[in-house]
């Protein structure tokens, strides 16, 4: 008996102690388990507050949250300016082939769209469980168990973390909770830092490039290169991969693309946009800057050929002063890129305006040199008529004197001749002093230039360069449809002269009087033969009585040809 008491005794306390050495190691791994974790947490905290780029700093947020709650798949969505859906959406453990069989990243319904609704903390045991679940996508991997918790920045919501399907098939508890709502106020600082960061860097960028736009407007560059080069650098500094300039045209219903720099540059260039359908014409309208999270997507993009593919967020911001808004200056990034902010956008907007500062300079500068020019051509006009003209007129009258006194009547004929020519020349002096005095040059449509260029062109062709005489009013009393239809037949009929009149000498005598404008051409050649193609001739005769006048064609004595083109000055 005594000895089977003392044995009892002594299996209980050893049975006892296992118990309580058994709650110690218990204890001592689950100290060294909440040890490991604090430690990791603490690296994940440092390794996101080192990074200083945005979409660098967003990555290492959910790829630590998925490593510190164990979690196999995890995701941060980005809530949107107006905090009604998701615009930007990371995942982890999703393969690339499973995100394209998945399809578009979510938006932010469901379960999602409960914690942009509700901004706390939210822990399920099964996703389909709760009243905002509706189902996966097909192809969806399953998903289960659900944590997830929101990051504030400065207090606003900046997006959520969400974590899915606990490895082992375990439940999310209060330590994981606590653990992701510890990083999610470490990720808000580390948010908060890389957009202060990023920030100043936009800013000596847009320093820098302004310095560049404001040497170049001060150096006179043509107004092309300087919109280039504003387009070009705020498509850099955004981290845009387009950047498209479209100015008024017409009757300022419609933008038309000037410029366009980057991808498929090509497609947008010398498109028309519709102001009242467009983003653009939205931003044009307005005078304020328009995002949109989608351009491949989105309706305000004017119907045309598909040129957004594979691009997301865009702004257009109007390109003005106090003036007016002179035309849109649009920026696309790549598709899942974050879309502009109001930070990007303000700056942006200021840039934009140094566009209309170099196109109110090139305008100036136009200005300036046209009333250079007109008044070189009063100076000109002015001397031509107060010396030229006057000298010219003395000698005639003094020929016209000396011809009474001469006997031989050979001598005074061609004194006569001479007096002749020179009130001939007067006339001709006269009439390009009245070209040069035209106040308004471009009204005329610089008759008097093209048809000098297309008399000019037709010297190599021809041999030798055909004569050239000009009356009247041509660059300020010729109509545009007129002057258009002139340039026409004076190309096409001496065309047909240097390709069959073999002529040695061609004349040009194009004349403005009081109610017509008479275009003449005549040459030396072998003239029009029997039979031959008049399909040329035929051109000519209809553009006359299309404006209605008249063509007519003759022979030239001692040979040639002589074309006569008549229109009125008013069609009708």
């Amino acid at each position: 008996m005594g000895s089977a008491e003392e044995s009892n005794v002594v299996r209980l306390p050893q049975l006892r102690l296992d118990e309580l050495l058994e709650e110690l190691q218990a204890r001592i791994d689950a100290a060294r388990g909440t040890r490991d974790r604090v430690h990791h947490l603490l690296e994940a905290v440092l390794s996101v507050g080192r990074e200083l780029d945005l979409e660098g700093v967003l990555q290492r947020i959910v790829e630590a949250a998925a490593a510190l709650v164990d979690a196999q798949y995890a995701a941060l969505g980005v809530i949107s300016e107006d905090g009604k859906g998701l615009v930007k959406f990371l995942t982890v453990g999703l393969s690339d082939e499973e995100i394209a069989a998945i399809g578009p990243y979510p938006a932010g319904h469901g379960i999602l769209g409960e914690l942009i609704r509700n901004p706390e903390p939210l822990r399920l045991s099964k996703l389909s469980d709760h009243t905002a679940s509706y189902g996966f996508p097909a192809n969806h991997p399953p998903m289960n168990s659900f944590a997830g918790t929101p990051i504030r920045v400065r207090g606003k919501v900046f997006g959520n973390l969400y974590l899915t399907e606990k490895r082992g098939g375990g439940q999310f508890d209060d330590e994981d909770e606590a653990v992701l709502s510890t990083l999610a106020v470490a990720a808000g600082v580390a948010i908060d830092n890389a957009r202060l960061y990023e920030e100043s860097r936009q800013r000596e960028r847009w320093l820098r490039a302004s310095g560049e736009v404001t040497y170049e407007l001060l150096s006179g560059r043509p107004r092309g290169e300087v919109l280039g080069r504003i387009a070009e650098r705020a498509r850099e500094i955004t981290s845009s991969v387009l950047a498209v300039i479209a100015l008024p045209v017409g009757d300022g219903a419609n933008l038309s693309v000037e410029l366009a720099i980057g991808r498929e540059s090509d497609i947008h260039r010398g498109l028309v946009l519709p102001i009242e359908s467009s983003l653009c014409g939205l931003a044009f309208r307005e005078a304020v800057p328009v995002t949109s999270n989608d351009a491949a997507g989105d309706p305000r993009i004017s119907a045309g050929p598909e040129r957004f593919v594979g691009l997301g967020p865009a702004v257009a911001v109007p390109i003005g002063t106090a003036t007016g808004v002179r035309g849109v200056l649009l920026l696309v990034r790549e598709k899942d890129r974050l879309p502009f902010s109001d930070q990007e956008t303000e700056p942006l907007l200021g840039f934009a305006g140094q566009a209309a500062v170099a196109m109110e300079l090139a305008e100036r500068q136009q200005d300036a040199e046209q009333i250079a020019l007109l008044e070189d051509r009063d100076r000109i006009a002015r001397d031509l008529h107060d010396l030229a003209i006057q000298r010219l007129f003395a000698t005639g009258m003094t020929l016209q004197s000396a011809a009474r006194l001469i006997e031989h009547d050979s001598a005074s004929e061609r004194v006569v001749r001479a007096v002749g020519d020179l009130d001939e020349t007067i006339k001709i002096i006269r009439s390009t002093i009245f070209g040069l005095r035209a106040r308004q040059p471009g009204e005329g449509h610089n008759l008097r230039a093209r048809i000098a260029q297309a008399v000019g062109e037709i010297a190599g062709p021809m041999g030798f360069p055909p004569s050239l005489r000009m009356e009247g009013l041509l660059d300020t009393q010729v109509p545009r449809q007129v002057a258009d239809h002139a340039v026409a037949v004076l190309a096409e009929a001496l065309s047909n002269a240097a390709r069959h009149a073999q002529a040695t000498r061609t004349d040009v005598a194009v004349k403005v009087t009081a109610t017509d404008l008479v275009l003449t051409v005549s040459d030396n050649g072998v003239g029009i033969p029997e039979g031959g193609r008049r399909s040329g001739l035929r051109n000519l005769t209809e553009r006359a009585e299309q404006l209605g006048g008249s063509f007519e064609l003759t022979g030239t004595p001692g040979g040639g040809t002589t074309v006569t083109w008549r229109v009125p000055l008013e069609t009708g």
